[in-house]
């Protein structure tokens, strides 16, 4: 999707916020790298012995076959020629590898000054992956420079409107909702009729969570869309996918059904602070290829960023940035 460039600054990677990264990525490091420091340490260390190994931690990882592929021959052919005399510089060859594959998922999310507002997020994804509190971290995120609304678009669980509910509370945003067992793309449409009137900058929506192969699901998501194209044909639409890192290769399959079915512009990846699979990252970048937007490392209304290659590898290996 395009975005015009006369846009607001965007959310900067702080000091503060990789260091939440880098804590929060630590179950997947211990996962990688508890015997490679140890092969590392040794004076003279066998490269085909420390390859072998890493592979085996990153297939662990779920960083995937393809990507895993990607990694190890690289890395072996830059130790040949480069020849590394330290630990450090093989960490660093070993950065290089990960980060190149990460860099083609790598966009920030911008929100367009276009004249048709709002600006509309449509969350998706299953139960459980988190679209509530992320809903709620993105209103923190962009409240103080956009004009934003949240529309309660999950009528099927009652908890996600009383959440959203609170969390709007907490952002002092106002939030649309219906009660539960209402028509969720009547909810959306509320919202736009509303957000439109208030001349808000910015709507998120959230959607029903149920499992991406029931296909009332698929067709309530696609019913959302047709009803956001008829209030504006014109309006921007991103629609983001948010998948849970602890779920490994399902993640990826699930971005793969979504995809398939309904179109995904952009992914949010969460609770990366509460798995080992955080290597799923790198599946997802080789076999999708779809941006993405945001990581979520931890519970605080303050644990999202930005994605960014360099700083994600950086703190998944603990090199300095």
């Amino acid at each position: 999707m395009l975005f015009n460039n006369n846009t607001k600054a965007q959310p900067q990677t702080t000091s503060s916020v990789w260091q939440s990264l880098k804590s929060g990525l630590n179950k997947t490091r211990d996962l990688l790298f508890t015997d490679i420091g140890e092969i590392l340490s040794q004076e003279n260390y066998d490269s085909d012995t420390l390859l072998d190994e890493l592979e085996n931690r990153l297939l662990i990882a779920d960083v995937g076959v393809d990507a895993t592929v990607k990694i190890i021959s690289g890395l072996k052919s830059e130790i040949k020629r480069q020849k590394p005399a330290s630990s450090d510089e093989i960490m660093i060859l070993l950065k290089n590898q990960m980060v190149s594959i990460l860099k083609n998922i790598e966009s920030p999310l911008i929100i367009s000054n276009d004249k048709h507002k709002p600006f509309t997020i449509l969350v998706v994804g299953v139960n459980g992956a988190g679209k509530t509190t992320t809903i709620g971290k993105l209103t923190h995120l962009y409240k103080n420079d956009y004009k934003t609304m949240i529309a309660a678009g999950d009528t099927f669980r009652a908890a996600a409107i009383e959440q959203l509910a609170a969390w709007g509370e907490r952002n002092t945003v106002p939030v649309i909702s219906k009660p539960q067992g209402s028509d969720s793309a009547a909810v959306v449409y509320d919202a736009l009729q509303n957000a439109s009137q208030d001349k808000m900058d910015l709507l998120i929506a959230d959607t029903a969570g149920r499992l991406q192969n029931k296909s009332n699901l698929i067709d309530e998501l696609k019913k959302i869309r047709k009803t956001i194209s008829k209030f504006n044909p014109e309006l921007p639409v991103v629609t983001l996918l948010v998948i849970d890192a602890a779920t490994g290769q399902n993640a990826l399959n699930q971005a793969v059904q979504f995809n398939s079915e309904i179109g995904i512009d952009g992914l949010v990846l969460t609770k990366l602070d509460g798995t080992a699979k955080g290597g799923i990252i790198f599946a997802i970048a080789e076999k999708l290829g779809i941006p993405l937007h945001y990581i979520g490392t931890g519970e605080s209304i303050d644990d999202i960023s930005v994605f960014n290659a360099n700083d994600f590898v950086s703190a998944l290996l603990s090199i300095n940035k």
